[in-house]
């Protein structure tokens, strides 16, 4: 029998062709229902990572739009991406020298541009300032204005959006958009990933907490773990909380955020109400209980058409099961966006639309636009060191004051960089770091 070798060679490579477009076809697929089931933009090519956002990108459509624009005046330093190569880069992120916005005379603050980017996440750590941006890392030196950014393009970090910055003992604890939670150890800059297959409910990350007792736990948008005694690497240690295994203990699956309270309680923000984790029991409450302002009284100070249930099948089955499928303005009561628990065990959760929830255990207590807020939609809560509460809002940041008082409002008018606020840290200098869509603001001397 006589072979062809020429055509049967051709015939392999051919088959060949077929298996590696298959393959991409598939991936290109896969992602495209990723991104559909989590409202991220498809990937393109092979240069964007999850929570990316490629040059030109507008607002995210979960965002109200954009309000006025930074004072002209401001004083503001770039976050360029470093030039160095990949190589150079492993385990070291890419440090850069920048102009330093000094702070002199009459001048309050300054700003800091990242880009067509979020700032979700903000940590103080001694003289460094950690900004968890939707484009990685920055770690920013206060005291030689110098600046590390760490992204996928070293060696660890599975992706680019951050959702959650925190330092944890010795660790920077990174949570990511798809890319589960990174863990930096800062002495030596070698990175771990912990994700799915070791016990991560999801590999989208928004928020983290080390508790009293010593446990970790972690939000993420199937549900929560805690790591008891906070040993990650031992994974006999970690534990899945979900709406099934707690019997809608945790009313819906996407868990914004986690804080604890008193005497060891566990609160959960998810999109379908308030969750708390106490003595092994499971307890939630939602807008039916008190969360949440109605919407007769919001509905005229919410000008946004920007609804995620007309871009996401999720957010539209969760409104149609709450009975809001006829609201068409960016409003769902039930949206936990933001939480915080302060020093008396007081919860305080943000609402997607419905304001400013205070919760004593008991009694609910909403704040809204009628009251001297400067939005309804509270993207970031956050209480200092001084036990302050600050809130921040899709039309600026405010400071509550006490019951019955009202707030301070901070805009672009006194120095933020943009009005949708989404992130803060405060120093023990009583500097305030604010972030925004597209840069942050230091303020010098806030309010």
């Amino acid at each position: 029998m006589n072979l062809n070798f020429k055509a049967l060679a051709v015939v392999v490579i051919i088959m060949g062709l077929m298996v590696v477009g298959g393959y991409k076809l598939g991936t290109q697929q896969a992602s495209s229902e990723l991104a559909l089931q989590k409202r991220l933009p498809a990937a393109v090519g092979n240069n964007m990572s999850a929570g990316e956002l490629k040059p030109g990108a507008q607002v995210p459509l979960n965002h109200p739009p954009m309000e006025s624009p930074a004072p002209a005046a401001t004083q503001t330093t770039t976050f360029p991406q470093p030039a160095t190569a990949q190589a150079n880069l492993t385990g070291l992120g890419g440090s850069a020298g920048t102009p330093a916005p000094q702070l002199s005379g009459e001048s309050k603050f300054a700003h800091f541009r990242v880009g067509n980017r979020n700032v979700k996440g903000l940590a103080i750590d001694g003289h460094y300032v950690w900004i968890g941006t939707s484009g990685g890392v920055i770690r920013y030196n206060t005291l030689d204005d110098k600046y590390d950014v760490y992204d996928n393009r070293i060696e660890g970090l599975l992706s680019n959006g951050v959702f959650h910055v925190s330092r944890i003992d010795n660790k920077l604890a990174v949570g990511t958009y798809g890319g589960g939670l990174s863990v930096m150890d800062i002495d030596t800059s070698v990175w771990t990933n912990y994700n799915i297959p070791i016990g991560l409910a999801d590999q989208f990350v928004y928020d983290m907490q080390k508790t009293s007792n010593g446990d970790i736990w972690i939000a993420t948008w199937s549900g929560a773990n805690r790591i008891r005694g906070g040993d990650l690497d031992d994974h006999s240690k970690w534990d899945m909380f979900t709406v099934e295994n707690t019997n809608g203990g945790i009313p819906n699956p996407w868990v914004y955020g986690v804080e604890e309270g008193l005497n060891g309680d566990i609160w959960l923000a998810t999109e379908e109400g308030l969750a708390l984790f106490r003595g092994g029991k499971w307890e939630n409450w939602q807008h039916k209980d008190g969360l949440g302002a109605p919407i007769e009284i919001v509905r005229d100070a919410i000008t946004s058409r920007n609804d995620p249930a007309k871009s996401s099948q999720h957010h539209a089955r969760q409104k149609s099961e709450q009975g809001l499928e006829d609201v068409d303005i960016a409003y769902n009561p039930n949206y936990i966006i933001s939480l915080a628990v302060d020093s008396d065990g007081i919860v305080w959760a943000g609402t997607w639309g419905g304001g400013l929830a205070r919760f004593d255990g008991e009694n609910w207590l909403n704040y809204t636009t009628a009251d001297g807020l400067p939005g309804n939609h509270i993207f970031m809560l956050h209480i200092d060191i001084d036990g302050q509460l600050w809130i921040g809002t899709s039309k600026g940041l405010a400071r509550f004051k006490k019951e019955g008082e009202g707030f301070d409002v901070m805009t672009t008018l006194d120095g933020l960089y943009a009005n949708n606020v989404f992130s803060m840290a405060k120093g023990e200098d009583g500097t305030m770091w604010v972030g925004s869509f597209g840069g942050v603001a230091k303020l010098n001397a806030p309010l």
